[in-house]
């Protein structure tokens, strides 16, 4: 059964699954698909076109698929894609695709935390178990990869794609992309390591985190340039799925990868 306030506002248009809390204030627009078990808090907005799914809990002030703020944008018809499990906190904002990008929709994987103030512009495409810090904003077209975290206050720059397992410094400028399993920060922004702790949470083992190390090292600090150091890499590292998801990510980028930190790095493996 679901509960909802008389002071809310949904429109007859929207579908709402079972157990669904909707608090005084909120506004739930037309064609707004609302999945089982969520909550739709005081004073958020979910606009038209929003695909939510199970057990998503929407915080007040945010406002969840306002039309793109994107010149190129003609009043057509396009989407927000919301996973399951996703924590969307006070005046987030998240808006919705455009024709234009050739996308259409925003997408917002499962169990994601959007915290406080982050701005998720148009077409950008956000994997599962992320974590976008406070104020984050991230421009049009963005990727960010499956477990990535982004620090607080960081910016994205349009079509930029931050890589599975990253971690961006708070306050950073991101204006390149950053590959997989990396640590990264700094003005402006540059490899400052892979990301020892968060890989150890998530279960690598010091054999394949040491690898990784290995990887970029060879990359970034043997005097190659980066084509050079990938087929290094290539040649004289055994297959493996991380050493294919960072090949594959950098002859992929558009916008070339972050660069070395001046001064080589050192991460230490306990």
């Amino acid at each position: 059964m679901n509960k909802i306030s008389p002071l809310a506002t949904v429109s007859p248009k929207a579908v709402l699954g079972e157990g669904v809390e909707v608090g005084p204030y909120a506004y739930i627009d037309d064609d707004v698909q609302i999945g089982d078990g969520c909550k739709i808090l005081p004073h958020a907005v979910i606009f038209q076109y929003v695909r939510m799914g199970k057990n998503c809990t929407v915080y007040p002030g945010a406002v969840v698929g306002a039309i793109p703020q994107d010149l190129k944008y003609e009043g057509e018809v396009t989407y927000v894609e919301i996973g399951d499990n996703v924590n969307i906190r006070e005046c987030a904002t998240i808006n919705r695709g455009t024709s234009a990008s050739g996308k259409g929709v925003t997408r917002i994987g499962s169990d994601t935390l959007v915290m406080s103030y982050v701005h998720i512009a148009h077409d950008c495409t956000i994997g599962d178990h992320c974590i976008l810090t406070s104020y984050v904003g991230l421009a049009g077209e963005t990727d960010v990869d499956n477990w990535a975290i982004v620090g607080g206050g960081s910016k994205a720059h349009q079509f930029t794609h931050i890589g599975k397992h990253a971690m961006v410094g708070g306050a950073s400028k991101i204006n390149k992309d950053v590959p997989p399993y990396v640590l990264c920060g700094r003005e402006p922004i540059c490899y400052c390591g892979v990301n020892l702790v968060g890989l150890r949470r998530r279960g690598f083992s010091s054999d394949t985190i040491r690898n990784i190390q290995d990887i970029y090292n060879t990359i970034y600090y043997e005097g190659l340039n980066i084509s050079d150091g990938c087929s290094k890499v290539e040649a004289g590292f055994p297959q493996s799925e991380e050493r294919d998801e960072i090949l594959t990510f950098i002859r992929n980028s558009k916008r070339g990868i972050i660069k070395a930190n001046e001064i080589k790095g050192k991460s230490y493996i306990e």
